[in-house]
């Protein structure tokens, strides 16, 4: 019996001691499996977790500014809330420079002050609140921040270094707010055009009363304006730049970044002192003579004055999100061009529709991952990476680590200890969705690829957790799914508002922009000063020919090896070393967009092209409903420019006239008039009520002069303003041959015989003159009269939207980017031209005759031509320029933008010098011989 209850309890031992051992063996597997599933941010931790008053997170919503609370209600929060104040020091200056008299060059102690508590913050505030003037830098951590942070910021005084922890106080630095914000205390800086924008956008702080020894630089032309090159020469100080590639992050920072951090603002007082001198000592020297070396510029340029002004320019500077609707279209589009413009490359291995499906796949997966952890683009996934991966399409786990080693041991762009940790921890994490992305769903839209990833990693079950830097990812999204469901629920809409709806859509998406316009990638002189914003087309084509080095590759800046001609702070062109974004400059909407041209094109195209060359000033982004606003202000303004110059928008074209003039015909035939009409009367001619046939009927005659018109000038009509290219299509459509209708559908004998039978335009015109307006004597009366009379044929005209005059500067994309004719004008991109062989521009060349492809008897061309000739026979290049005014005020009339780029002004003139060898040269185009 004791022998049975033994057998028993052993058995009940081994059955407890196995059932112990398969529980703690599946809780082991399923802690292995979570750990090799969950995100790798559970184990590692990142400073910036601990934020929490965080103003710029990884969502693709825009960045609100502070706004002042005395301010008014109708300040919009993406207006700059002390712009007031700073417009008012650029107007008039008020800062009292010899305030730097008294500071002197001093090597650094050993003993600075470390802040690191919001007791010792607030000691500060008090400090600086007495002083005059303090120097200030910062550091700045991006590589493992979406966005970047600011690590460290040193401020200067006369008597002491503070080196601020802003990791440790980063929610509560927003105290030194008032301080920098205050008018009567100077803020030295180096190089500020970043400074200014990383600390609004992490602590709402903006600097007014900004002094800047990088701007002194330049208007001292000194040959290199890098701070290191100041603290060797006029402090003998040499420091080691690569420091400030360093990790900023950690703690205690060891002592060879504490002396770089401390040096870079310790001299710097003492460098603005020098500077100042100088700058002082210029303009005493101007006025008391001209000196030898000086140049005409140099009797109007006030040094001093004007390091100031491009100091506090900088200040207006305004932080922003890149919120475009495909944030990653752009990156996708630059890796394919850079990548296919490599000698070492196989073209044809890129050129595959499914392989630049890859890399946009793989573009839009790091942008996401990058969000979601708060990591920047290239700690996620190098360029390089994606390119492999792309083209090698990897299966395995091991398949994909390798590729992605490989491709990073070959990038000298990363910095030497990321290589030590390729792949990343997120590619580690989560490499299943690269599998996923490279395998599968081939068939799926990047959007909903992100959709299903967005909530596996953010969801309710999510593998990631969430954070102030995140969150807003998913809630934005939920959002979206939300509306769209409750639409659904309310039951089922009219089918007509949901076909108006759909039918808008398409229209948006059919003439927006489809992809972003500017890249704002910078191009630097030799000499270091920033002299325009462009794309990545612009500098690849510098980098191909050697013209320019890589200078940074997060936002790519390159270097030119030549010396370009002219300074866009010289010229007073602000504006185009302003950085820009990518939506409607009037309303903020970054989801679609297209150009808009505020000087409509008819007049644009005739400016001289000195004038309007590689200007972009005047063409600015608007949503498809501004665009629609604008273009209506535009053509009433039109309208009553044709009344105030008594020049018709349109003009009268007769054949076969058998009267010999027109009463009263003051604004001619619209080619959209002449069209529809001809067109209804072909097709429905005989069954339309006789009145309505009688009006249009009369439109045609009116085109005709006032004749009795036949079936055959009906077609004839039609066909007007057509390309020979369309008119074959619309022969093959109508079952006609093409050879029926040669490429003029009136023979030249008919033409010749009949051009004397042209009816002019009104010769109504006043002696009154009025602004620019104002009336024409008989030669002007005489040269329109001509113009109109000239004989005429068919030539197929580039469309507006390519058309060398229209052409934008540097930093605006190519046209591909648009969907042809979206300009804001009337003017016709096919139409019949007149036979101007004395104008040379774009001229065209039909059965050995010339004809200039600019000139459209149907469109606005021979009005605008009219009125651009009169204003610079009248009052020369400044009649065009207050001309400009005048359309810039109608734009803003009519819109009232909110977010125009920096610099824009109602009143810009747009000059700029041209090389010597420039097309664009006035005095080269005077000296070339006349081509015969």
């Amino acid at each position: 019996m004791g022998q049975k209850h033994l057998k028993i309890s052993i058995a009940i031992v081994i059955v407890c001691v196995s059932a112990i051992s398969l529980y703690f063996t599946t809780v082991d597997r399923r802690r292995r499996r979570r750990n090799r599933l969950s995100c790798y941010l559970s184990f590692e931790f990142k400073p910036q977790s601990n934020f929490k008053r965080v103003l710029a997170d990884n969502s693709y919503s825009q960045f609100k500014h502070f706004k002042v609370s005395d301010c008014s209600n109708a300040q919009s929060s993406n207006s700059h809330p002390y712009e007031r104040d700073i417009m008012a020091m650029l107007k008039n200056p008020r800062v009292d420079y010899s305030l730097f008299d008294e500071i002197s060059v001093a090597g650094m102690s050993n003993s600075h002050v470390w802040v690191e508590s919001e007791s010792q913050l607030r000691e500060l505030v008090d400090i600086l609140s007495e002083e005059k003037v303090f120097a200030v830098d910062t550091e700045q951590h991006g590589l493992r921040s979406f966005l970047g942070f600011t690590a460290l910021v040193q401020i200067s005084t006369q008597k002491e270094d503070y080196l601020i922890d802003t990791i440790a106080l980063h929610d509560a630095f927003h105290m030194l707010q008032s301080v920098f914000s205050d008018p009567n205390v100077i803020k030295v800086f180096h190089g500020a055009d970043s400074d200014v924008l990383w600390l609004q956008r992490d602590f709402h702080i903006y600097v007014v009363n900004l002094f800047d020894t990088a701007k002194a630089c330049e208007v001292l032309s000194k040959p290199h304006k890098s701070l290191a090159y100041l603290l060797q020469n006029y402090c003998g100080v040499t420091t080691n730049k690569l420091l400030q590639r360093e990790d900023w992050r950690q703690r205690p920072l060891p002592e060879e970044m504490v002396e770089y951090a401390r040096s870079d603002s310790h001299y710097l007082l003492y460098i603005a002192r020098c500077l100042i001198k100088e700058l002082e000592a210029k303009d005493k020297d101007k006025d008391i003579g001209q000196p030898k070396d000086s140049t005409p510029l140099d009797v109007r340029f006030h040094f001093l004055p004007e390091a100031s002004r491009r100091s506090n320019t900088i200040s207006l500077q305004l932080f922003s999100k890149e919120s475009d609707a495909f944030p990653t279209e752009s990156v996708a589009s630059s890796i394919i061009s850079r990548y296919l413009n490599t000698q070492a490359v196989d073209v044809s291995k890129f050129s595959g529709p499914q392989f630049q499906n890859q890399i946009r796949k793989l573009c839009a997966w790091r942008d996401l991952m990058a969000r979601i952890h708060d990591e920047s683009l290239r700690y996620v996934l190098s360029d390089q990476a994606i390119v492999a991966l792309a083209e090698k399409k990897p299966i395995s786990e091991r398949e994909i680590y390798t590729i992605i080693s490989a491709a990073d041991e070959d990038n000298d762009s990363l910095p030497s200890s990321f290589s030590a940790i390729s792949p990343s921890p997120v590619i580690c994490s989560h490499w299943d969705d690269v599998h996923c992305l490279l395998t599968e769903g081939q068939n799926n839209s990047v959007d909903d690829i992100l959709r299903m990833l967005l909530h596996k990693h953010l969801g309710p079950n999510g593998s990631c957790s969430l954070s102030t830097f995140n969150y807003n990812l998913l809630s934005g999204s939920n959002l979206k799914l939300a509306n769209g469901l409750m639409s659904m629920q309310n039951g089922v809409r009219s089918g007509k508002l949901v076909t108006r709806k759909a039918s808008r859509e398409l229209f948006v998406q059919k003439f927006s922009c489809k992809a972003p316009v500017y890249h704002n990638c910078k191009i630097y002189a030799s000499d270091g000063r920033l002299l325009c914003y462009c794309d990545h087309k612009k500098l690849e084509w510098y980098i191909s020919r050697n013209l320019a080095k890589l200078m940074d590759d997060n936002p790519q800046a390159v270097m030119l090896l030549f010396e370009p001609k002219g300074r866009p702070e010289d010229e007073d062109n602000e504006f185009y070393i302003q950085s820009k974004r990518n939506l409607c400059v009037s309303c903020g909407e970054s989801k679609h967009y297209l150009r808009y041209r505020i000087i409509p094109s008819c007049y644009r195209m005739h400016f001289p092209e000195h004038l309007k060359s590689h200007r972009s000033h005047d063409i600015v982004l608007l949503c498809v409903d501004c665009h629609e606003v604008a273009h209506a202000a535009a053509e009433k303004y039109k309208k009553q420019v044709a009344t105030e110059f008594h020049i018709p928008l349109y003009v009268t074209k007769v054949v076969d006239s058998e009267t010999p003039e027109l009463q009263d015909q003051k604004v001619g035939v619209s080619p959209l008039q002449l069209h529809t009409a001809a067109m209804a009367l072909l097709r429905h001619g005989p069954r339309m009520p006789s009145k309505r046939r009688d009006e249009l009927m009369e439109i045609v005659r009116t085109y005709y002069g006032g004749r009795e018109i036949s079936h055959e000038d009906l077609e004839t009509a039609l066909q007007v303003g057509m390309s020979p290219q369309k008119r074959r299509k619309f022969d093959k459509k109508r079952g006609v041959s093409c050879k029926h209708f040669p490429l003029s559908t009136c023979s030249d004998e008919v033409l010749e015989d009949n051009s004397a039978n042209m009816v002019e335009p009104s010769n109504h015109y006043s002696a009154v003159t009025s602004g620019l307006g104002g009336s024409m004597d008989a030669t002007d009366q005489a040269s329109y009269v001509q113009l109109v009379n000239q004989p005429e044929t068919y030539v197929k005209t580039p469309s507006l939207s390519s058309v060398k005059d229209i052409s934008e500067d540097t930093f605006a994309t190519n046209g591909e980017s648009m969907t042809p004719a979206t300009s804001g004008t009337s003017d016709v991109k096919d139409v019949i031209l007149l036979n101007t062989e004395n104008i040379n521009p774009l001229q065209a060349t039909v059965d050995g005759k010339k004809y200039n492809s600019k000139v459209s008897l149907l469109g606005h061309g021979p009005h605008g031509k009219t009125v651009v000739d009169y204003l610079l026979k009248q009052h020369g290049e400044e009649g065009i320029h207050e001309f400009c005014q005048r359309w810039r005020q109608v734009f803003i009339d009519a819109l009232h933008p909110r977010y125009l780029p920096g610099g824009w002004d109602v009143k810009h003139s747009g000059r700029r010098g041209f090389g010597e060898f420039s097309v664009y040269n006035p005095a080269k185009k005077a000296s070339d011989p006349i081509q015969g």
